[in-house]
């Protein structure tokens, strides 16, 4: 803020006590145009000088003044709807802020829609609030007072027009390849009136027509939610809360019968025991909160506060700095009651004991699991999620009762454990700053912007690396005189990656950490110019640039703590061909669903037989994609012509870009 002050401050006395050189670098041209019989546009168009700028609607804090238009008085007429951009904004960083701003160059022009029962006596009185600035200085802010007056005689001249374009700059030309699959057919019905109602109208049963590949890839994704948790309980299975119980559980059911082949087939329900008990304590969490609430917590800031100091607190555990388990009166009624019991209601009890024990261990790697799977909206992926954790974690108990000699070759409980322990401490605090980033993102707090982030990461894996090499000891920690070959190679692997990211922090793309790491955007200092900015974050705006364009639309659904999307944005949208396609032949839109920002007039909806009240920018988007496509999972890509209507099925997760190439190309 005091940032933003001295800089006006200085702008002003800087042409105060000029050379009396007064500079109007932005001429306004204020009209109206009926567009039906009680609806009309109030048009404020922007000539721009060259080498000037004019800013957009929405800047982030402590930064330049935005445009706005302030209606002060508005006789006989009510607005529709909020000032919309017909104009295409620039994205560049800005030297006098010191930031990535979003700008308007040439040319703007902004559309308030108005309606009213009798043209007679409409009259809209207001001012426009800018700001300009070129490369070199800034005006301080300005205002440019309007009085309009309609009436049935003399309608003022037109600035936009359905046949022309809104910008005087040179149009946006289709490639070749793209003219025949893409060729939006103009009919007689460009004459009519192209409205938002007709925007928001439901295509479901168009997009199916196209034939939906929405499911597949959805089977696809699920396969990866299995093989993350089988990974998440092969980690779990190396921590000290569960390999010193393997082989005492194992002993336990064999000594527990003289029939070595009963021992088996309790070892066996024992760890089909496991599996059962977290499946449905997930199935239970999922189905009271219901799945798109799984998805809104994990977007939610408190929420991803919340658990952002929970992993923190359990990294500090296994760095040893106090140890932390649940109350052990818990556990010792639990193992009690099933010595006291037998037949299948022990080895229950004998498994939910091994949850309780272990869950200072598992807790960080199911609640990180939950939360990752949880942001997908589906019933199914939490529960696909857990079989693979509970399976991975069941699975050695069930094979060592089978065969017992394994255990002779088992490595005994040590050193070992605590160093496995001790890397997953640092693990933990690096996706401790996941969770932070997603809050921070959602409500736009810029507290962790991709360049801090990234630098973390770099201290965080290189002291993990020089932890592996033995030069760094914690107080659980055996003493050790040699580092071990195993630990020589992770310590170089865990170095090289923090090497690997250096260069993020001038911008690089690092796309094997990009569905962690903040988007680009965020980055102050960036070097990197490949990659692709959506033309506009607001459906509308994006749509009545479209129509006056009569450009076909890429809706982009994503989500600030979406990791798929951050993948598809570094792998895909970075591919030269993707690129000239998004840039030249398409208005691509981005909405996020769960951006935080509070909607300027909350509206409430009929959805499935409830009232539910839309209050945020992101709860208006996800309600737009699930009443207008049916989807609630990001990432989702959809085409659209500019009245609305799909021209290809859905696109879904896949980074490979010549399949984002070919549904470009509607091929």
């Amino acid at each position: 803020m005091k940032k933003k002050f001295f800089l006006i401050l200085f702008c002003l006395f800087g042409f105060l006590f000029s050379e009396a050189q007064i500079f109007e670098p932005v001429h306004w041209n204020i009209s109206h145009k009926l567009t039906g019989k009680t609806t009309a546009d109030i048009i404020f168009k922007a000539s721009i000088d060259d080498g000037w700028h004019l800013y957009g609607l929405s800047l982030p804090p402590n930064g330049p003044k935005p445009t706005s238009i302030v209606f002060e008085k508005i006789e006989h007429a009510q607005k529709v709807g909020n000032l919309q951009a017909a104009s295409k904004l620039e994205k560049k960083f800005d030297s006098n802020f010191g930031m990535e701003l979003s700008w308007y160059s040439k040319e703007a022009v902004f559309v308030q829609k108005i309606s009213f029962s009798s043209i007679q006596n409409v009259r809209l009185e207001g001012y426009i609030e800018y700001m300009a600035c070129n490369d070199k200085s800034c005006l301080p802010p300005t205002t440019e007072p309007f009085s309009i007056q309609l009436n049935s005689k003399e309608i003022s001249s037109v600035v936009v027009d359905k046949n022309t374009t809104l910008s005087s700059s040179e149009k946006i030309q289709p490639t070749e390849d793209f003219k025949n699959a893409n060729q939006v057919d103009l009919s007689s019905e460009d004459n009519a009136e192209i409205s938002a109602s007709q925007w928001w109208t439901p295509v479901i049963k168009e997009l199916n027509n196209f034939g939906n590949v929405a499911a597949d890839k959805e089977t696809a994704s699920l396969w990866y939610v299995l093989l993350a948790g089988l990974l998440g309980g092969f980690l779990a299975l190396l921590t000290p809360c569960v390999w010193p119980i393997i082989p005492m559980t194992v002993s336990f059911f064999l000594k527990r019968s003289a029939v070595p082949s009963r021992g088996r087939k309790d070892a066996v329900l024992y760890g089909l025991s496991i599996i059962v008990i977290y499946v449905v304590l997930c199935l239970l969490i999922t189905l009271i909160f219901g799945a798109s609430a799984l998805n809104s917590m994990s977007t939610n800031a408190l929420f991803n506060l919340f658990f952002f100091i929970l992993l923190v607190v359990f990294a500090l555990s296994f760095f040893g700095a106090f140890e932390l388990t649940l109350p052990s009166s818990w556990s010792t009624k639990v193992d009690a009651k099933a010595e006291s019991t037998v037949g299948l209601l022990s080895i229950l009890l004998m498994a939910f004991t091994l949850v309780l024990v272990s869950f200072s261990c598992t807790g960080p790697i199911i609640g990180t699991l939950l939360v990752e799977v949880a942001a997908s909206g589906s019933l199914l992926a939490p529960a696909i999620g857990m079989f693979g954790f509970s399976f991975a974690l069941a699975v050695p108990f069930t094979l060592f009762a089978f065969f017992p000699s394994w255990l002779e070759s088992l490595p005994r409980s040590g050193g070992w454990l605590n160093r496995v322990k001790v890397v997953l401490a640092f693990i933990e605090l690096a996706f401790a700053l996941k969770f932070l980033s997603v809050a921070d993102l959602a409500y736009g707090w810029h507290i962790l912007d991709r360049e801090v982030f990234v630098s973390l990461w770099i201290v965080i894996f290189t002291l993990l690396g020089i932890y592996l090499l033995g030069k760094i000891r914690f107080p659980h920690d055996s003493e050790s005189k040699h580092t071990s070959v195993g630990g020589l190679m992770l310590g170089i692997v865990s170095l090289a990656f923090a090497v690997y990211m250096v260069p993020g922090l001038w911008g690089a793309p690092l796309k094997s950490i990009s569905a962690f790491a903040p988007p680009l955007y965020t980055q102050d200092f960036n070097l990197y110019k490949d990659e692709v900015h959506p033309d506009f974050t607001d459906f509308e705006e994006g749509m009545t640039y479209a129509a006056m364009k009569k450009m076909p639309v890429v809706i982009d659904f994503s989500g600030y703590g979406c990791v798929n999307c951050r993948k598809m944005e570094a792998s895909v949208w970075t591919d030269p061909q993707v690129k000239e396609l998004l840039d030249k032949n398409f208005v691509l839109i981005s909405l996020f669903v769960d951006d935080k920002t509070p909607l300027d007039q909350p509206f409430e909806i009929n959805e499935n037989g409830k009232t539910r009240k839309i209050k945020t920018i992101g709860d208006k988007w996800s309600y737009l994609q699930r009443y207008k496509f049916g989807a609630n999972a990001q990432p989702f890509y959809v085409m659209i012509d500019y009245r609305g209507k799909p021209l290809n099925k859905p696109y879904v997760f896949d980074t490979n870009a010549s399949h984002f190439v070919n549904w470009l190309n509607r091929k």
